[in-house]
């Protein structure tokens, strides 16, 4: 009888890596909230410049919102054991953020050639910090993916852990979520 609600406390319990992610999610969701809050605040001063956004960003938007399918899929694969699936799957993910991370810069050098640059107070400053700390954030998540790919390519690994690969799809899913509210919200707030 204590053995049975031992093993049911201990399914109740989560994960500590799965805590950690939370709890870092959890403060990167205050720091971009405390940024656009700011954004908010100071887009009424008089010097105020607001920015249109490059075309390439949509398409990097559809990029993104493409490999959190791929990483879901992939997730799913991995679950059912079908590692053929879950290799191509992790692998187009992979290639598809690595895109992403290209596209911004493209999409960068577009605002820096349009002499939307650093100086002054506008809201050009907030779109460099905001987007570049996101673009840090998927970098993670594409060394967390690139992680997942070697060891799903790797033949010492034959681990069906799922907690990496639920840690590692949930924060792709969380980057890829904040890239829309950050994307949304410069269309909308001017």
């Amino acid at each position: 009888m204590d053995t049975v609600m031992i093993n049911d406390s201990q399914r109740k319990k989560m994960h500590p890596h799965k805590f950690t992610l939370w709890v870092g999610l959890g403060s990167i969701i205050m720091m971009f909230a405390g940024l656009t809050s700011a954004y908010i605040v100071k887009r009424d001063q008089p010097s105020w410049i607001a920015v249109d956004m490059p075309l390439t960003f949509w398409y990097s938007t559809a990029v993104i919102l493409l490999s959190s399918l791929t990483v879901h899929t992939a997730r799913a694969a991995f679950k059912e054991r079908n590692m053929l699936k879950y290799r191509r799957l992790i692998s187009v993910t992979v290639f598809l953020g690595l895109l992403f991370i290209v596209l911004q810069y493209v999409g960068f050098n577009q605002l820096w050639n349009s002499g939307l640059r650093m100086n002054g107070s506008g809201g050009v400053q907030f779109l460099y910090i905001i987007f570049g700390l996101h673009g840090l954030h998927v970098l993670g998540g594409i060394i967390a993916l690139l992680v997942m790919f070697i060891n799903a390519y790797s033949r010492r690994s034959r681990s069906y852990n799922m907690v990496p690969v639920e840690v590692a799809s949930t924060y792709w899913h969380f980057v890829d979520i904040l890239w829309i509210y950050l994307f949304v919200f410069f269309l909308v707030i001017k």
